[in-house]
């Protein structure tokens, strides 16, 4: 009995302690933050701005579940100025800056000064590995710059050809669709054509590798990234582990439904980017070129960032990563360079701004029909070759960037502004101080439509902004993505005219998904369909 009884007691003691550990370790962090919080205000100029909306999520929520930041940003920047604060989850705070000196401050240092938040990290890395966008500081450089010859202007200049044989295996299309119409256009679901040409481009550009989506091949990369935005409509749950994870990222392993399409979304890549590196490598080894043997192996210039030298080498593990970051994003920060997603996004946003805007859209064919034939890989990087061309893809990027905001973490205390700011204290502050481990946002695309930086006209669509004598000093520098939406404008543009299917006044909502997509609104899905006319004035 007496023995019954210790142990029972012994136990009661042992499930104590186990229950005292873990409430002391709970106590710790959160004292820790606490105390964390408490310096950074001290050390951080205290900011205007908007009042918290949830009393758990602050304006989070809001945000998460708004189709058009933007716009939210955009109104708290007229009414507190170019830097401000806003309240986020569990009582945080970050800064957004939309000023033009601060955003110059921040392009110089990041990576080194502005690093990405641990959530931002753990989601990057489960979904794509711990490749160029996961990596910050020394690792960041190092395979920045063992990746740079893939992108170079040496090795794109060879890719014009994929480009352009995929833009016209989407012209024979159309052509097919408006014949089987029995008439002189045809209603075209755009989007999905635009998924099909960037898949197709980058397995080929990339990896030597012809997915096959233009000639009707199923592709399960594009299934994946459509099953992901599938589930783009969450649940309270969902929203709240998303939100939660913004400030404790253990958060992020908990398997609710966007999490759990992450996970498969992972594993699908890893599965396709390690076959394909399988193939390439077997050609490399056996000289197959194109199918051809007996011949020097020149594969894709990803595979041949493997081979660089000392220490600007990358490893097949990051190369497999990169493959799998190259199909997704381009974002972040204007890593964002070629890729499926960003790539059919620019290009289906370019064809509805033309379809808008029919003065437009018949400026850029008469430029692109009196320059006659196809533009060579570097008169699509020239801007003074077919300029008008030019200016409507940067308007076009301008006016809807793949990324519509993000948030860093800061690693130093000071951020300049090109103007003053009101700070809560009613003071005049040319400059902010900000504590190391401050989050700041940058609202790109309030920085993007910003009456304060672009003019009145802001928000209209308006290429020749880029042309004009005092207009736009520097533009995005010209890389694969760039590239690939010129050739494929000037290739459609060309041959078919662009309408909204229901009327001018169509109107076009953002639906959620890894990325903001546009769609008329009452459409499933993404959907965007377009009146497509087969121009006939040549």
């Amino acid at each position: 009995m007496h023995s019954a009884t210790y142990d029972n007691l012994l136990a009661v003691y042992r499930s104590t302690s186990i229950l005292s550990v873990l409430a002391g370790i709970a106590g710790v962090l959160v004292l820790r933050g606490t105390l964390r919080a408490a310096r950074r205000k001290l050390k951080t100029t205290s900011l205007r701005g908007p009042p918290g909306t949830h009393p758990i999520f602050g304006v989070s929520k809001d945000l998460f579940e708004s189709s058009d930041t933007g716009e939210i940003f955009e109104t708290w920047a007229e009414e507190y100025g170019s830097a401000y604060e806003v309240p986020t989850s569990f009582g945080g705070k970050k800064i957004m800056l939309c000023d033009p000196r601060a955003l110059a401050h921040y392009y110089a240092r990041e990576t080194w000064t502005y690093v990405l938040t641990d959530s931002t990290r753990v989601f990057l890395e489960r979904g794509f590995g711990r490749g160029i966008l996961w990596a910050h500081g020394e690792d960041h450089k190092r395979q920045r710059k063992s990746l740079s010859p893939a992108f170079s202007h040496a090795a794109l200049r060879k890719l014009a050809h994929v480009f352009y044989n995929c833009a016209h295996k989407t012209k024979a299309g159309w052509d097919a669709l408006i014949d089987m119409s029995g008439g002189e256009s045809a209603v075209i679901e755009i989007q999905d054509w635009m998924n099909h040409i960037s898949l197709d481009t980058i397995g080929m550009a990339g990896f030597s590798h012809e997915f096959g989506s233009l000639d009707g091949k199923p592709a399960t990369i594009q299934k994946v990234f459509s099953a992901f935005d599938t589930s783009a409509k969450q649940s309270f749950i969902d929203v709240a582990v998303v939100l939660f994870a913004e400030v404790f990222p253990v958060f992020s392993y908990i398997p609710v439904s966007c999490v759990q399409s992450l996970t498969d979304m992972q594993e699908t890549l890893s599965g396709v980017a390690k076959k394909l590196l399988a193939r390439m490598e077997k050609e490399k080894e056996e000289g197959v070129i194109d199918g051809k043997r007996g011949q020097t192996y020149r594969g894709p210039s990803l595979v041949k960032a493997t081979e660089a030298e000392g220490g600007r080498h990358v490893t097949p593990e990051e190369v497999l990563v990169v493959v799998i970051t190259y199909w997704r994003d381009h974002q972040m920060k204007e890593l964002l360079l070629a890729g499926y997603i960003t790539t059919s996004n620019s290009l289906t946003w370019a064809l509805v701004e033309l379809a808008r805007n029919p003065d437009i859209q018949s400026k850029l064919r008469d430029e692109l029909l009196a320059f006659g034939s196809e533009p060579t890989y570097d008169q699509l990087q020239s801007n003074l070759t077919l300029p008008y061309l030019d200016a409507v893809v940067h308007e076009s990027l301008r006016m809807h960037a793949p990324l519509t905001d993000f948030v860093r973490v800061r690693r130093t205390t000071l951020s300049p502004l090109s103007e003053p700011v009101i700070s809560k204290s009613g003071q005049a502050v040319n400059s902010i101080s900000v504590a190391r481990g401050t989050r700041i946002g940058l609202p790109l695309a309030c920085i993007n439509r910003s009456t304060a930086i672009w003019g009145p006209d802001a928000k209209v669509f308006r290429p020749c902004r880029w042309l004009e004598k005092d207009g736009i000093p520097k533009k995005a520098q010209d890389g694969f993505a760039v590239s690939e939406i010129k050739a494929v404008l000037s290739v459609l543009v060309k041959s078919f005219i662009f309408e909204m299917r229901d009327g001018p006044n169509t109107q076009i909502e953002l639906c959620r998904g890894i990325l903001p997509r546009p769609r008329v609104v009452g459409e499933d899905g993404d959907a965007m369909p377009l009146r497509v006319t087969r121009y006939e004035g040549f």
